[in-house]
């Protein structure tokens, strides 16, 4: 299959930055991968795995790319973008792996030059670990990928291509709505998991001795990054406020039930939760839009030369 990108750029060479790379070299979806990491251990160690054929500094990994993937915080793309801005050449597109999508096509346009476009990507793939060391060739594969409207109909469909080169199934979103429900269904369940893995400071001694199942699948993600999560929560601050709200007042709604020695109301609100559940999870497999009035509330799936596998 002839490449898609003659060259690609990685700048961050993390968990998603390497796993973006080292997918692109096995896929062959760029003649070229060049990389940029200020660690000199995930440099080295990109090298050495071949997912990337140079790597160095920010502004020499972009010059002459075709695609550049942003896979730094998100509160520090602005600045990376505004590094690199002069190296960048006509007709290059500009993509991320951030999990906020409305503040980045907000300002990340206005800092490229003319010829160059930003179109958001956001793969719905990670885990609790952070580094190189964690990145998979196949992290990707059949998990949702966001790609947001930028109004470059043509530089978005070689985004979606991209990703789906790399086995995701990309899903159509607005940057706005986008936001509003990634806080429901990513960034408030992580809120919850270090809520209550900061309120077991207060649970008696001896409860570790009592944990199973459901409390490890529970507090997972509460072992993720915090500097990665503190920057995530406060960039998505406005989108999570109704999520938070809504889930207080229902355990509000359990809570007053509980106290009030109602067995038959606790099952009644358990029995509706599991409903809202299974609601949630029918939709999730085809990743149905909020609206499906929206010209871009639509999901793309893989062709069938992606190879998409199960990661």
């Amino acid at each position: 299959m002839k490449p898609l990108f003659e060259r690609i750029a990685v700048i961050g060479l993390g968990l998603l930055g390497g796993s973006v790379a080292a997918a692109a070299r096995r896929h062959g979806v760029a003649t070229r991968v060049a990389g940029a990491s200020r660690s000199h251990d995930a440099r080295g160690f990109a090298l050495r795995r071949q997912w990337v054929d140079e790597v160095g500094n920010a502004a020499d990994a972009v010059s002459g790319a075709d695609l550049i993937v942003l896979a730094t915080p998100v509160c520090v793309m602005a600045d990376v973008l505004r590094e690199v801005a002069p190296a960048l050449r006509s007709g290059a597109i500009v993509t991320d792996v951030g999990s906020v999508k409305a503040q980045l096509a907000e300002m990340l346009p206005g800092l490229l030059p003319a010829g160059v476009c930003y179109v958001g990507s956001h793969p719905m793939a990670g885990s609790h670990e952070r580094g190189i060391e964690y990145a998979r060739d196949d992290l990707f594969e059949d998990s949702a990928c966001v790609v947001t409207d930028s109004g470059q109909p043509e530089a978005e469909q070689r985004v979606c291509a991209f990703w789906q080169a790399l086995g995701a199934r990309v899903v159509r979103r607005d940057p706005a709505a986008h936001d509003d429900q990634v806080a429901w269904m990513s960034h408030t369940p992580h809120v919850l998991a270090f809520g209550f893995a900061a309120a077991l400071a207060r649970a008696p001694e001896g409860s570790g001795d009592l944990t199973g199942g459901g409390f490890r699948d529970f507090t997972r993600i509460a072992e993720s990054d915090p500097e990665l999560w503190s920057d995530i929560l406060t960039a998505n601050r406005k989108a999570l406020g109704a999520p938070l709200a809504a889930v207080s007042e229902a355990l509000r709604e359990l809570g007053r039930a509980i106290e009030a020695n109602d067995p038959e109301s606790v099952e009644r609100w358990i029995s509706g939760a599991r409903d809202a559940l299974a609601l949630a999870r029918r939709s999730a497999p085809h990743a149905r839009s909020m609206d499906e009035g929206h010209p871009s509330s639509q999901t793309t799936h893989p062709r069938p030369n992606a190879d998409p596998r199960s990661g």
